[in-house]
């Protein structure tokens, strides 16, 4: 089997939100943005099995050229040689939807689900619902019952108001209203581009994280910018609550420091956002579960949900240090029909709070009429 053709595919019919949404990791200068389009990678092959993986960006035409007449079996070698990241930084982060859709192709060759061809542990898995924006209390507290009400047992919230003890405020308030009966999550977001926001500190930081601690947060996510290695060392051994990070990571070496030196409690790499793909995400388990850490991908929401989040589950599936993955939910913006109306059956949380791992062939999901979205 070989490829013919890899093609990029956009969808010209955008979704309109019913509101605008403001990100919270973009305050307080981040623009709204009140629509999305939505693109993906096509590679074909000869034998008529077609690969879909989530657009992550232009490759540039050696990759493109390398792919033609290339046998997807050997994605391995196309991922040692465009997202090993090894060869002095050269890892293409671009790179990372056309390995997910070799995997694609491989899987419906086979006639199975990914995560059945890796070796599976499990067929089912907890999300947490990723909420996104910086809400007031009360319509914290009334969307954090919501979405307990249907199944979640985990919710994260977002901290990135300009005074850190508003943040802190607020988390208190939804522990008081929720009690015990919900994992609490929070994501700091120090590592995000905003011009206008005052970052933390690193006394700033380690003092968020010790009030934290107190009303039992089960992780704190980014309290520093990634580089930041020591510092974040530094807090994750003054508390007994996790500290995770780790999306923003070009390729899989950018773990190494932040596990050997203790700085990540929790590793979250991104299938999508650096050159990690389905075998960087095995790979980061394995270099985590070595140093007992844990790993709980990050998971892009809007536009690339329903491919990313489909290639995510097939790796994770296969990681048994990761007790959960992340689940971008933040209705009435952020919900399964404005994040997944390209595919045919949309991937979601049950009444218990957990994903069932798509057990189609290939990373299991089926794109509905993308022949007619074609550029």
């Amino acid at each position: 089997m070989k490829i013919v053709s890899v093609e990029i595919i956009r969808d010209k019919r955008k979704v309109t939100l019913p509101e605008e949404w403001r990100a919270a990791w973009r305050e307080p200068d981040g623009e709204a943005i009140k629509s999305w389009g939505f693109s993906y990678f096509k590679v074909s092959t000869d034998e008529g099995i077609v690969g879909f993986g989530p657009y992550t960006g232009n490759p540039g035409e050696h990759v493109m050229s390398f792919l033609k007449g290339f046998d997807p079996y050997r994605v391995g070698e196309f991922w040692d040689a465009f997202m090993s990241g090894e060869r002095a930084g050269t890892a293409n982060v671009n790179a990372s939807g056309l390995e997910i859709a070799l995997w694609d192709i491989i899987g419906k060759a086979s006639g199975k689900p990914v995560y059945k061809l890796l070796g599976a542990c499990r067929n089912r898995i907890m999300a947490y619902a990723a909420t996104s924006r910086l809400l007031k209390i009360k319509e914290h507290i009334r969307q954090i019952h919501e979405l307990m009400d249907m199944g979640f047992k985990a919710v994260k919230l977002r901290l990135h108001r300009p005074k850190p003890e508003d943040d802190l405020r607020m988390v208190k308030e939804v522990r008081d209203a929720v009690g015990d009966d919900l994992l609490i999550l929070v994501d700091a977001n120090q590592n995000n581009p905003s011009r206008q926001y005052n970052f933390w500190s690193r006394r700033t930081a380690l003092k968020m994280a010790r009030e934290l601690d107190k009303l039992d947060v089960f992780f704190l996510e980014e309290p520093l910018p990634r580089r930041d290695v020591e510092g974040l060392a530094e807090i994750a051994s003054s508390v007994d609550m996790f500290i995770a990070g780790g999306e923003h990571s070009r390729c899989i070496y950018d773990f190494r420091d932040h596990i050997v030196k203790g700085a990540y409690d929790i590793v979250q790499p991104d299938v999508m956002l650096g050159a990690i793909g389905i075998i960087g995400m095995k790979k980061v388990g394995v270099m985590a579960d070595y140093f007992g850490r844990l790993l709980i991908p990050h998971v892009c929401g809007a536009s690339n949900l329903a491919l990313g989040l489909a290639a995510t589950l097939q790796a994770v599936a296969t990681i048994e240090n990761c007790p959960m993955v992340e689940y971008p939910f933040d209705p009435p913006i952020l919900t399964v029909e404005t994040q997944q109306p390209i595919v045919k059956e949309p991937i979601l949380v049950d009444r218990d709070g957990f994903i069932e791992i798509p057990d189609k062939p290939g990373i299991g999901i089926e794109i509905k009429g993308y022949d007619d979205l074609k550029n």
